[in-house]
């Protein structure tokens, strides 16, 4: 076989390849990028306000003031939709609360106790937060290829700092 004929059996295959692992991809930053800070960065804090076991969760949104007795100032943020606040299997893990198909700071998810789920009132897709990726389980979600945002979880101090 020619060194031609063989490169480009060679080029067809890492093509195919590549398109094939491409169909797999979630994309998780449907949401806008807008501005996540929550330091929980104390142990009183984090006491306070943390997680701890897993599946516990918290939902942080300062326009909605939620929740009402956090000390909310001009250092945080909250995201698009709010941020959710997850112990996953071994760490704490967040996400913007905003649905990624409705792609509105209007349209939120809420959670699922019963099965540790984000499910979307509008369109009724739902996502599991506690993968460490926020990907979609059922829904147009999953035919939208398209999962949670997730942001950063620094330890500090104690407690946690969540950002982007």
């Amino acid at each position: 076989m020619s060194f031609f004929k063989h490169s480009t059996i060679v080029a067809a295959l890492m093509l195919l390849l590549t398109a094939a692992s491409g169909c797999d991809h979630i994309d998780n930053k449907t949401i806008p990028r807008f501005s996540v800070r929550i330091d929980l960065g104390s142990y009183a804090l984090w006491n306070t306000y943390g997680v701890s076991g897993m599946g516990q969760f918290r939902i942080f949104n300062r326009e909605k003031n939620v929740p009402s007795n956090f000390p909310f100032n001009v250092n945080t943020y909250t995201g698009y939709g709010g941020v959710l606040l997850i112990m996953g299997i071994d760490s704490p893990l967040a996400y913007d609360m905003a649905c990624p198909v409705e792609i509105s700071p209007e349209v939120t998810l809420s959670m699922d106790a019963s099965n540790f789920e984000a499910v979307c009132p509008r369109c009724g897709s739902r996502f599991n937060p506690l993968t460490g990726d926020g990907g979609p389980v059922s829904g147009v979600a999953i035919n939208n290829k398209v999962g949670m945002r997730q942001y950063h979880v620094y330890p500090s101090n104690g407690g946690y700092v969540i950002a982007n």
